[in-house]
């Protein structure tokens, strides 16, 4: 099936545009004549040249359906099939207010989609850029049980969810962040407007230099007389090393410095468990059976350690083995009292609810982290600034002692 966009008339003259989903062009067009449109325009959606390609595929960087907005769609579209609105008018009026233009088209053809026949989630994980697994996981089981308001409202709140999550620890990280930023920007300031007066200074009066003040002098004079230079090495540093980091490799280095580095592994622990343990309720809770919604949580959690451990247990639940006990060989990702309180939720025949108290009590240990997270880094960033500023200090003061002594 490909998409093809159109531009078209209805019977009262009103122009429209959108999108079709056909298996040909004859196919669309036969489609739209029978809904009484007189087309104007009709070609794939896919036909560009290659410039046409690279622009839009740097447009999609930067218009990238976000995590509110699925949040928005999922309530709104709960909210008017709860009014009796039809599936296909629900997309079609959210398509029409939504601002995002990528998200606009991935709706209008969606509700193309549904209306020539396709189901729902079908039409959905067209997009799994845009619909992850879970949540076209829970559509389908939605579909299923003819429970879709349920379904699309539990989703919002499980997003809603999420998006505090990232929003708290978003939120804790710009302070650190700013510092840095404001310490980089005064630092090449200093290195090529106060640097190099002083080292025509030294030169003038031909004192020996420590290796420390060469070395500074030697950045202060690279940064003055390179400094575009500079810059497109930091941005192609700065690329190379998005990109490194997006590989097997490159990924489970950051995952383990993170796991291991005594300020960060608390926080990403409880991050993960809550998320792990929000996502495996909401799939057990709709029905999903464990193996297939240990895999699909899987792809949900950023940490490969993390998605690695819930891999292997759905090959080993397979088998016939508990979660809990397969979770007990994790024990340095997951806390004790996940495993333990999994294994009452399997006994007891209440897991999804267990695990939906775990992930309200993470959540709320990830707020609590986050609210002090400010007043732990900040001694770390004074002593790190005050070794930099330190270095560089003694770096550009000990020559002046040396001058000093030989007068």
């Amino acid at each position: 099936m490909a998409v093809f966009t159109y531009r078209a008339k209805d019977k009262d003259g009103k122009e429209k545009s959108g999108f079709v989903e056909a298996a040909s062009k004859n196919e669309a067009a036969g489609q739209l004549r029978q809904e009484g449109f007189f087309i104007t325009f009709l070609d794939s959606a896919e036909k560009q040249d290659s410039g046409g390609r690279f622009l839009r595929a740097a447009f999609s960087l930067f218009s990238r359906v976000s995590l509110a907005e699925k949040m928005i769609f999922a309530r709104h579209l709960s909210t008017m099939i709860r009014a009796g609105l039809s599936l296909d008018r629900g997309l079609q009026i959210l398509a029409a207010q939504t601002k995002n233009s990528r998200f606009r088209k991935i709706l209008t053809a969606v509700e193309t989609s549904v209306r020539g026949g396709q189901s729902f989630s079908e039409s959905l994980a067209k997009y799994p850029d845009v619909f992850s697994d879970l949540f076209v996981s829970m559509i389908k089981i939605a579909e299923a049980s003819g429970n879709l308001e349920g379904i699309l409202n539990n989703l919002a709140v499980h997003m809603e969810k999420d998006h505090e999550l990232r929003s708290k620890v978003r939120g804790a990280m710009v302070y650190p962040s700013v510092i840095v930023s404001v310490m980089v920007g005064i630092g090449i300031l200093m290195m090529t407007m106060v640097v190099p007066k002083l080292a025509s200074t030294f030169e003038e009066l031909g004192v020996e230099l420590p290796w420390t003040t060469n070395m500074v002098i030697k950045t202060s004079q690279f940064l003055s007389s390179h400094f575009i230079w500079g810059l497109v090495l930091l941005i192609l540093f700065i690329f190379f090393l998005r990109i490194i980091i997006k590989t097997s490799g490159g990924k489970k280095f950051c995952d383990f410095f993170i796991l291991s580095f005594p300020l960060f592994s608390q926080l990403s622990k409880k991050i993960n468990s809550a998320r792990f343990s929000r996502n495996l309720s909401s799939l057990v809770d709709a029905g999903v059976p464990i193996m297939t919604a240990l895999q699909i949580t899987a792809q949900t959690i950023s940490n490969s350690f993390f998605r690695d451990s819930l891999v292997f247990a759905s090959s080993q639940i397979q088998k016939g083995d508990p979660l809990s006990k397969i979770l007990q060989g994790y024990g340095d990702l997951y806390p004790v009292i996940v495993i333990q309180m999994i294994e009452v939720g399997e006994t007891t025949g209440s897991l999804s609810e267990i695990l939906r108290n775990l992930a309200d009590f993470y959540e709320e240990e990830v707020n609590t982290i986050t609210k002090n997270l400010s007043s732990i880094i900040e001694p770390v960033l004074m002593v790190i600034i005050g070794v930099v500023v330190g270095f560089f200090a003694i770096s550009m003061i000990q020559p002046l002692y040396s001058i000093m002594d030989q007068i």
